[in-house]
């Protein structure tokens, strides 16, 4: 039980630091934490966010959060956000924040006004057991680990096969 206890506060202490340097090296792109995001999408009476998937084409294939369009997070076709106003808001995310940061950084010079990065990525959001979808109607428990090192964030009970 103890070394439970010791993983999960490391891996908070980890994340925490993680986000901290994302914020410091991103200083223009706002986060979101996962606990006000999952409260958003509940509020069918506020504007839903267009939600873009700043990871690789196989990872979001394991698994993303409902309604996510996917975005290359190394060569970026923004050709998805063609249709939507520059001040319509825009959650991007990725493992945990890096990537999605660089996109929302992208984002935010093509004159997009309200773009969020999700703080602690889809690792943080399912480590707290919010729903991920491996397409838009089912629902899946398993999320890509990016790899060995990285995979070490996310909950072991939600690690897909790579």
């Amino acid at each position: 039980m103890r070394k439970l206890i010791a993983a999960c506060s490391q891996t908070s202490l980890v994340l925490n630091l993680l986000n901290l340097f994302i914020r410091l090296k991103f200083p223009t792109v706002e986060q979101i934490t996962t606990a006000d995001f999952a409260e958003w999408l509940l509020n069918l009476a506020k504007s839903q966010p267009f939600i873009l998937d700043a990871r690789s084409q196989a990872e979001y294939e394991v698994s993303h959060l409902k309604a996510a369009v996917h975005i290359d997070p190394i060569a970026p076709d923004f050709s998805a956000t063609l249709n939507i106003s520059k001040d319509t808001p825009i959650v991007v995310y990725c493992s945990i924040g890096y990537r999605s940061a660089k996109v929302a950084q992208q984002l935010q010079r093509q004159g997009f006004t309200s773009i969020l990065n999700l703080s602690g990525g889809i690792f943080q959001w399912a480590n707290e057991g919010r729903p991920i979808f491996k397409d838009d109607n089912y629902p899946t428990q398993l999320v890509h680990p990016y790899d060995a090192n990285w995979g070490k964030l996310l909950k072991a009970s939600y690690h897909a096969q790579n």
